[in-house]
């Protein structure tokens, strides 16, 4: 029996077969010069592009290309789970990671010892990075603790454990973009390795963030005089053994300093490790173990409250971050159905688009939240309706501005087609890369004062060369044309 994912598909599929045999044939406007241009200079047929760029009212689009075909949108997911979290549950919303001390605290103050367990419990909070965990085992001493005699028990629960692996996408384990949702994310289960420059004995220190608890990093490569082009290339980097990072290479002086992400072998000691670490090193001691387990259903001892959702919206689209756009998932998952399953919020946004979109919603195939996935489908067009409807919700000012300014921040920063003087700072587009897709979708501000939806999608083997096609889209959109007659 086809699962409820599977004939989601199946129907999105018949729907694009339909709509693509209409769309054959019916004339289909010409695609810009410019455009045409840039897709057979990546070896791209149009019939792989996907454009829908209309007038935020509605007004007949501007250009419409197969805005019907059902195609992968890579992290334009994103733009229906962050919509979807900040209508369902307001951009004030947070989450609430409470915190336990079970037992009694024997001579209370700066020595303190509490007789029992520490229990911290996960509530999906994405924003659990390095500083607030900190802050939340800095509030514990405030309490007076400063020795555990007991453990330190971390609950997961409030999401089921989908049995996933890292290397489950695309077989690359070690990269912070494949971390797995976990009810207690505690900074993304990634490290940051700092590369320093000290000519005077010849070496590039290296130095790890968070320390991690049985984990040791090699403390130095040599450094060389070159020209800083591969630096990561240059380094042999075996980060594969969940107590030792291995470095070998050279690192060039004239890089400066450089970071290098890296999501930990061992995600699944990933927290135990980090909070010892990080306890001890606050100056706390422990006679047991930091482990799993449940937390009591009493009142907490006090309770640390996440950033507002609306910021976290903003990170998630902004830096395209896949591990919180699968956190928010879950979350609507378990505060609209009950279940911090990957289903229940498949059903919550199921509902929320039906809503939203009436039978458009069936061009749009949900598999993960972040977009992450070979299973995900959408239409140009269904998209577009849904940019349109952000534009008239009471949640349009905290939505746009999560998304990526040309030019200027987040993904688009480093875009040199996004900082020409045409086009900086007068889009918000979030962008959606995978090896075999090329997206960018969102609102632009014509010449003339006019705003835009935009949504163009290549789905190619050859989709990522196609960039500057979409790059000459977004300025063939920017472009001052006169209104189009309202729909009658």
């Amino acid at each position: 029996m086809a699962t409820p994912l599977r004939r989601h598909a199946i129907v999105a599929c018949l729907v694009g077969v339909l709509a693509t045999a209409f769309a054959d044939a019916a004339p289909q406007p010409a695609l810009p010069p410019e455009v045409l241009t840039a897709l057979e200079r990546a070896k791209v047929p149009a019939e792989a592009l996907s454009v829908v760029v209309q007038d935020v009212a509605g007004l007949p689009p501007e250009l419409a290309w197969r805005g019907g075909q059902s195609v992968n949108p890579a992290s334009l997911m994103k733009l229906v789970t962050t919509f979807a979290a900040l209508d369902l549950l307001g951009p004030a919303w947070a989450w609430s990671t409470p915190v336990w001390l079970l037992g009694s605290v024997r001579t209370p103050g700066p020595d303190g010892v509490l007789e029992g367990n520490l229990v911290i419990k996960g509530s999906g909070d994405p924003k659990l990075v390095l500083e607030r965990i900190w802050l939340l085992l800095r509030r514990v001493r405030q309490t007076g603790v400063r020795e555990i005699h007991g453990d330190i028990v971390l609950d997961r629960s409030a999401f089921a454990d989908a049995g996933q692996s890292p290397a489950d996408f695309d077989g690359e384990p070690l990269r912070p973009y494949n971390a797995q949702a976990d009810a207690l994310l505690l900074n993304y289960k990634s490290l940051l390795l700092t590369f320093t420059p000290d000519p005077a004995r010849g070496v590039a220190s290296v130095a790890a963030d968070p320390p991690l608890a049985g984990l040791r990093v090699d403390a130095s490569v040599p450094l060389v005089t070159a020209a800083c082009d591969n630096w990561r290339g240059a380094l042999k980097l075996d980060a594969s053994d969940p107590a030792r990072i291995r470095l070998q290479g050279n690192y060039a002086a004239s890089c400066g300093e450089k970071t290098w992400p890296q999501a930990y072998a061992e995600p699944a000691s990933y927290n135990a490790r980090l909070i010892e670490a990080l306890w001890r090193e606050a100056g706390g001691a422990l006679t047991g173990s930091v482990r799993d387990g449940p937390a009591p259903t009493t009142r907490p001892s006090f309770e640390v409250a996440s950033p507002p959702l609306a910021d976290v919206v903003r990170d998630i689209n902004k830096y395209s971050n896949n591990v919180m756009a699968q956190q928010l998932f879950l979350t609507l998952g378990l505060q609209i159905k009950g279940a911090g399953t990957a289903d229940a919020a498949r059903e919550a946004v199921r509902a929320w688009l039906t809503a939203k979109l009436g039978e458009r919603a069936v061009d749009i195939v949900i598999d993960t939240g972040s977009g992450l996935s070979r299973e995900s489908r959408v239409s140009a067009d269904a998209l577009a309706l849904l940019l349109q409807r952000a534009w008239a919700s009471t949640v349009m000012p905290e939505y746009i501005s999560s998304l990526p300014v040309s030019g200027l921040d987040g993904t688009l920063r480093r875009s040199a087609a996004m900082a020409s003087a045409k086009v900086v700072g007068r889009a918000h587009l979030k962008t959606g890369s995978l090896r075999d897709v090329a997206a960018v979708a969102g609102y632009v501000l014509a010449a003339n004062g006019r705003r835009f939806v935009l949504v163009a999608i290549v789905n190619h083997a050859n989709a990522n060369a196609a960039r500057p096609a979409l790059d000459a889209l977004v300025e063939w959109a920017l472009a001052p044309r006169a209104a189009a007659a309202p729909r009658r």
